[in-house]
């Protein structure tokens, strides 16, 4: 291979741009790495480190531009010089000083000093000792939990079952749709079996009896049934969210049709995690329902409990900081707008102070209600009455007959001109 020369005609090689001072080490792809070099000091991730020869050959003729900053990393903190294209003597020239130039040094130029990695072995032991000292926030020797990265993967190919045609599957018409659900059928049941399994063991060792192989009953079938229960509800599911895509579109006039809905709308995506989550919850299915639900309020910003239960027409307009508690009850045909709450007046306890589980705790809203934005309505016993508006910002305790308008008064507003 020929090599270029400069303009003084000393002869030149594309190097990786940067020059450092003695005692370094690289890390190459063996496969470029010169016998010359000796056996490597270490290895790393099938990446070799080798040693101040290997780093001196790198500066001087960059082993004929074999190297990158892709496939190589020097181990070094001492930068003497930043170059692309430099003759071979002068890069040779700076690889005998001594010590770098403070100005020629900067953050992003210094490497990791591998020698520091000597203490996380010191941390990892202090950090399982943490363990044995707060085992409420681990889970370890017992059997596996149910997977929210599966769980996650399921909620989706649902969504693919209950709409297709908008998701990751393009181009599906009623020649080829029943081959596509059906392969995503047989593969969710699979999947919902066995996590379905998991979660119902969970709850069986929560009760202190350890995992092992004579565990009675028989979680897989009993996650296998609960599984295809699930499943039978999907096309109950479908004719009720029919209906909230409907609603959406005939609740707001910027909509241009149900495609829109369902492609775009948090409060529909909100909606329908919230009704697959809420089929777990009539299943009593452990923790999977509280699963999906919270991955969709991080993905939306609404927050509905899995054991809400919502009619039919339901429609959540823009939707931030919607909540909607475990217990509510909503019936069909109503709307509600951003940051409404629909929640728990207070929390009764027992006399050991702890709190009362399994009571209503949240309102019922009747047929045809709106609650506009940021109103809250608070407690069990609160009935927001048939065809009521309860206006923005109000926050209501106390039950409201049908078709009743509740506003709060309007605050006066001062004006004057601006400096």
């Amino acid at each position: 291979m020929d090599v270029p020369e400069s303009s003084t005609g000393v002869p030149t090689r594309k190097v990786w741009p940067r020059f450092f001072i003695a005692h370094i080490s690289i890390e190459i792809p063996g496969r470029f790495a010169p016998s010359s070099w000796g056996t490597p000091l270490a290895y790393n991730s099938g990446r070799v480190i080798w040693n101040d020869k290997a780093a001196t050959d790198l500066a001087v003729t960059g082993l004929r531009g074999n190297l990158t900053p892709r496939n190589t990393t020097v181990l070094t903190n001492r930068v003497v010089r930043n170059s692309v294209d430099v003759p071979a003597r002068k890069a040779a020239r700076s690889l005998g000083q001594s010590l770098a130039s403070p100005s020629m040094l900067s953050e992003s130029d210094m490497a990791t000093d591998f020698r520091r990695k000597e203490q996380l072995s010191e941390l990892t032991d202090r950090i399982v000792e943490s363990y044995h000292e707060i085992p409420t926030i681990n889970h370890l020797g017992h059997c596996p939990l149910p997977s929210a990265d599966v769980m996650i993967d399921i909620v989706q190919d649902l969504k693919e079952v209950l709409f297709p045609g908008y998701r990751r599957r393009q181009n599906l018409h009623m020649g080829n749709v029943t081959y596509f659900i059906g392969d995503l059928i047989d593969g969710l049941h699979d999947r919902l079996t066995e996590q379905f399994a998991r979660a119902f063991r969970y709850a069986h060792d929560a009760e202190g009896i350890c995992c092992d192989k004579d565990h009675t009953p028989d979680f897989e079938a009993v996650g296998q049934q609960h599984a295809i229960e699930f499943l039978e509800s999907l096309p109950k599911l479908r004719r009720v969210l029919a209906t909230d895509a409907q609603a959406a579109y005939d609740g707001d006039p910027a909509a241009s049709g149900i495609d829109e809905i369902i492609f775009c709308y948090p409060g529909f995506e909100a909606v329908t995690v919230h009704r697959l989550a809420h089929q777990l919850y009539l299943q009593k299915v452990p923790l999977l329902a509280r699963i999906i639900g919270e991955w969709s309020h991080s993905r939306t910003g609404i927050d509905i409990h899995p054991g809400a239960t919502i009619g039919p027409y339901f429609f959540i307009d823009h939707g931030t900081g919607v909540v909607i508690g475990e217990t509510c009850e909503i019936r069909t045909r109503v709307k509600v707008y951003q940051g409404v709450t629909l929640g728990a007046l207070s929390f009764q306890k027992d006399a050991d102070g702890n709190l009362v589980r399994g009571t209503k705790r949240h309102p019922t809203i009747e047929d045809g209600v709106v609650i506009y934005a940021n109103a809250t309505v608070l407690g069990g016993d609160t009935i927001v009455g048939a065809n009521s508006v309860i206006g923005a910002s109000v926050s209501l305790t106390k039950s409201v007959p049908p078709n009743t308008l509740v506003t709060i008064e309007k605050p006066s507003l001062k004006f004057r001109e601006a400096s």
